[in-house]
């Protein structure tokens, strides 16, 4: 390069300038770009991508449960021992693959409204037998009858039924009868109009879950797919003060440009119940970079452990005057059946409460619940909800099958794992639309910088040396 090109060196110097002077403008008007289009596809409308996947999900989710096999029935009756379990499973069903029905736009108010109708598919092929298969389970409409009447003249009617029916407190059960429900010989004796098929998800198949109205996030995307109302009440009536508020998103998404720093506020109806989950770590899935929030062991945590769980406290002799932690009380929302839900295995509880049951074994990664989160969409790629539906039995001196019991048993039915995960094809596409895009505006910003960095010191050195020469 000859020191006569004085006014090449000088050219190059401005071009390189010029191009990091570009590389540095495109880098925030790139994330203006980004931003504005992101915000424009969360956008819960006819067209949007968000919409499109949001009306059925284009993810298989499968429903798991295992069920725990009582191994000593008789000696729990009779002696007040403590309860031997084995936990079979897992017996798979396909569930949400139903689109949203009733779906309607309201434009003013800038929401959506919808229910989600319930279904489920046996998966033989995920399963370890079939739905015939047959086990040893609480009897759900025996155990319940104390807490559902405790007068005492009420429970020797009950007993007089119980034992016409031959009933007793556990029962052989296939797995289809236990999730779905069976017609129960003792409810079926009782002389005035009760329900009398049981089961733990009874009703579900051709029901539907709502109606739920959320915002679209046409006008503020921070609050897209948030929940404004749950069966058109802002709160749900089981709960007091602010545990009875309805918050956060479905957990199938969420509001887009997701920090680590931000708790993720979602509701199930599953648990009737807002809960939250909090950053536990980056993970790569499928070649996507997502957030994984879990749900942290103070969601279910005693009131002395998270203050903010008083109002979920609602009954003092299942938690020991609210010192328990990993249970919830869920019965004022079942109609008063003593249903209490917690971690599988009693993950994360107090030991006094598994002391009684013999055969757990809680493990974190197994047992716990956690979303996959793509951080600038807001979508859940990939989740686990898992949780226990367990039933408190009490000693009832009325009650023949349960006189002999000296103690009150939180009693595990099964445990289930939801799960799904973003399909190879959809996670490509994802790559593609999303992450390509983004990674190719960054490797653009990066080489305009570069190279005009570069440029520009190269030819201002050449300039310079050059310079300094023809002065010599």
């Amino acid at each position: 390069m000859g020191c006569s090109r004085n006014h090449g060196l000088i050219a190059g110097a401005v071009i390189g300038a010029v191009l990091a002077l570009f590389g540095g403008i495109l880098m925030p008007v790139g994330d203006m770009l980004i931003e504005k289009t992101i915000k424009k596809e969360v956008v819960l409308e006819e067209g949007t991508t968000a919409f499109k996947n949001w009306v059925k999900t284009g993810t298989e989710v499968y429903r798991q449960f295992w069920i725990f096999d009582v191994q000593n029935p008789d000696e729990v009756i009779f002696n007040s021992s403590n309860i031997k379990v084995r936990q079979v499973g897992p017996y798979t069903y396909r569930v949400r693959y139903l689109a949203k029905e009733n779906i309607t736009h309201d434009f003013e108010n800038y929401t959506v409204s919808f229910v989600q109708p319930n279904g489920a598919m046996f998966e033989p092929t995920l399963s370890v037998g079939s739905e015939d298969d047959t086990f040893t389970v609480l009897n759900l409409a025996v155990a319940a009858a104390p807490s559902l009447y405790p007068n005492s003249f009420v429970q020797v009617l009950l007993n007089s039924l119980i034992k016409k029916s031959k009933s007793s407190l556990f029962q052989r059960r296939t797995v289809k009868e236990l999730l779905w429900g069976y017609k129960d010989p003792f409810l079926s004796l009782v002389p005035y109009p009760v329900i009398t098929t049981v089961g733990v998800f009874f009703p579900y198949n051709n029901t539907a879950d709502g109606v739920y109205q959320v915002f679209s996030g046409k006008d503020d995307a921070a609050k897209v797919a948030i929940i404004d109302t749950y069966k058109g009440k802002k709160t749900l009536g089981f709960w007091s003060d602010s545990c009875d508020m309805v918050n956060g998103t479905d957990a199938a998404s969420f509001p887009p440009f997701v920090e680590k720093t931000r708790v993720l506020q979602f509701f199930s109806s599953d648990i009737c119940r807002s809960i939250y989950a909090v950053f536990g770590g980056e993970v790569d899935l499928k070649g996507i970079p997502v957030f994984r929030f879990i749900l942290p062991p103070k969601a279910f945590g005693s009131v002395i452990e998270n203050p903010d769980n008083h109002c979920f406290c609602t009954n003092k002799e299942t938690t020991n005057n609210c010192t328990y932690r990993g249970l919830l009380d869920i019965s004022k929302c079942k109609a008063g059946r003593p249903v209490i839900i917690s971690l599988p295995h009693f993950l994360y509880a107090s030991p006094e409460i598994s002391a009684l049951i013999e055969g757990l074994r809680p493990n974190e990664e197994e047992h716990s619940t956690f979303l996959d989160v793509e951080p600038l969409t807001g979508f859940t790629l990939q989740f686990a909800k898992r949780l226990q539906i367990n039933l408190m039995v009490k000693p009832s001196k009325k009650i023949e099958v349960l006189k002999r019991l000296t103690k009150n048993y939180i009693v595990p039915v099964l445990w289930l794992n939801e799960t799904g995960t973003v399909g190879d094809e959809k996670a490509e596409m994802f790559k593609k639309k999303v992450i390509g895009k983004v990674n190719l505006l960054g490797l653009v910003e990066m080489v305009l910088l570069s190279v005009g960095v570069v440029m520009f010191v190269v030819f201002m050195i050449s300039y310079c040396a050059c310079k300094s020469m023809k002065a010599k």
